[in-house]
C-alpha cells in the first residue's frame, strides 16, 4: 500500500496512539512517538510501511509484558506465556525477552529467590511444594535447586504452623499432632519435617500451660 500520508489523526480514545492516513485511506496506527518521525505528504513504500507495522508490534508486545510485569515479578516462561496468549508471533516474543533480559526486567534467578522470600513471609511450604510452584513457572531446574539448596525447611515448618496450633490444644496428643502434621502435609512438608514440628507444638503447648 504504498503512497502519501494525506493525514496523521490523534485517537480518540488513546491520545498515546496516531492514526496514519495513506492516499485518502487508513493504513495503520503507530505510537505517537513512532509517528513523530512522519509528516503529511511524505511518501512511504510497501517495505517502509511493513517496517512500521513491525515495530509498532514489537512496541505493543513490549508494553503488554511490562503492564503485565508492574503486577508482581514474573518467569521468563510466564511472560512468553503471556505473550503468546495475546496472540503475538514467537518472534516477537523473543525479541520482547531479550529486550526485558537486557533491561533487567526479567531474572529468573531473581524471581526464583523472590517466590521464595514471598512463600517463607506469608505462607511457608515445603521445599517439595516450592519446587513443583517454581516448575509450574517454567523455571530452570538448576535454578529451582539452586534457591532451594539453603531453605530450612524445619523452621519453614514451624512458621506456617505457630499461632494456628492453638485451635487444637483441647485435643489428646496423639489427635493434636495428626491435625498439625495433616496441615503441614497440605503445605508440602514431608513427614519427617512435619512430625518435627508437631513434636515442637506439643511441647510448646505444655510449657505454655
Amino acid at each position: 500500500m504504498a503512497g502519501t500520508i494525506t493525514a496523521l489523526q490523534i485517537q480518540k480514545r488513546n491520545k498515546e496512539r496516531v492514526n496514519v492516513f495513506i492516499d485518502g485511506q487508513f493504513a495503520l496506527a503507530l505510537t505517537a512517538i513512532a509517528a513523530a518521525s512522519l509528516r503529511k505528504g511524505q511518501q512511504l513504500s510497501d517495505t517502509e510501511i511493513e517496517r512500521l507495522k513491525a515495530d509498532d508490534e514489537l512496541d505493543k508486545a513490549y508494553n503488554s509484558a511490562v503492564r503485565y510485569l508492574g503486577y508482581r515479578p514474573r518467569s521468563q516462561a510466564e511472560i512468553e506465556r503471556h505473550l503468546r496468549d495475546k496472540g503475538y508471533a514467537p518472534e516477537v516474543a523473543e525479541h520482547v525477552i531479550t529486550r526485558l533480559r537486557q533491561e533487567q526486567y526479567l531474572d529468573d534467578e531473581a524471581f526464583a529467590q523472590f517466590w521464595l522470600e514471598n512463600r517463607e513471609r506469608f505462607r511457608p511450604r515445603g521445599r517439595q511444594a516450592l519446587r513443583y510452584e517454581m516448575k509450574q513457572k517454567g523455571l530452570d531446574p538448576a535454578v529451582i535447586e539452586n534457591t532451594l539448596a539453603d531453605l530450612d525447611e524445619d523452621e519453614s515448618a514451624w512458621s506456617a504452623i505457630e499461632g494456628k496450633f492453638y485451635r487444637w490444644k483441647s485435643l489428646e496428643e496423639q489427635e493434636f499432632k495428626q491435625k498439625v502434621m495433616a496441615f503441614l502435609s497440605r503445605r508440602g512438608f514431608n513427614y519427617e519435617t512435619a512430625n518435627g514440628a508437631a513434636n515442637r507444638a506439643w511441647a510448646s503447648l505444655d510449657q505454655s500451660e
